[in-house]
């Protein structure tokens, strides 16, 4: 079995094209939060906060569960993927404008994407559905919130602290996709029982 390749911060383009289809890593650094409000929102010529930038970052197909904290900080208690491929109208162009270098979710996304992830030097991340609270457990500190107010809990910008979160790399920056070859192999065993 191959060793668990550490992604660390920075995410640089040099780190992120090294990986390829099958490497299983482990994620320490800080990962945003971004689901279909946010995808939209950008897509349509939103801006970032001040101060928040998603060049060289990962950003995290999550709805968390946060609860706040006594002392006003806030906890993730679940943090699992959601299915990427409903932001597969809008990823690519946040890819390329933002300058991505990861996106973890489940399920793969597709050629649009695969294409700005050659082009741009970025990767997808799978992480394991159903681990909610184990991936929540590498959640080390919750260091802001964006857009709170605007798109509410799950749909907010969530800025974490990750320590040794897993993903393995199901498409690359170089043009491979595990995705597209499930698929294409469930094909054409479709194909030959018909």
């Amino acid at each position: 079995m191959e060793a668990m390749t550490k992604l660390n911060f920075p995410f640089t383009e040099e780190k992120i094209r090294a990986l390829k289809v099958g490497d299983e890593v482990l994620i320490t650094g800080v990962v945003f939060t971004g689901r279909d409000a946010v995808h939209k929102y950008l897509h349509e010529g939103g801006t970032l906060p001040p101060g928040v930038s998603l060049r060289d970052a990962i950003l995290y197909h999550c709805g968390p569960v946060v609860m706040k904290q006594p002392d006003g900080s806030w906890k993730a208690t679940a943090a699992g993927p959601t299915t990427s491929i409903r932001e597969e109208p809008y990823q690519a162009q946040i890819i390329r404008d933002f300058g991505l270098r990861g996106v973890i979710g489940k399920g793969g996304m597709g050629e649009r994407t695969l294409a700005a992830c050659k082009e741009h030097g970025c990767v997808y991340l799978h992480a394991v559905g159903g681990a909610a609270q184990v991936l929540a457990e590498c959640i080390k500190k919750v260091r802001n919130v964006h857009f709170y107010e605007k798109f509410g809990a799950p749909e907010a910008i969530w800025e974490f602290e990750v320590e040794d979160f897993p993903a393995v790399v199901t498409m690359d920056s170089h043009g491979g996709s595990l995705h597209k070859e499930v698929l294409a192999a469930s094909q054409a065993a479709l194909a030959e029982r018909l």
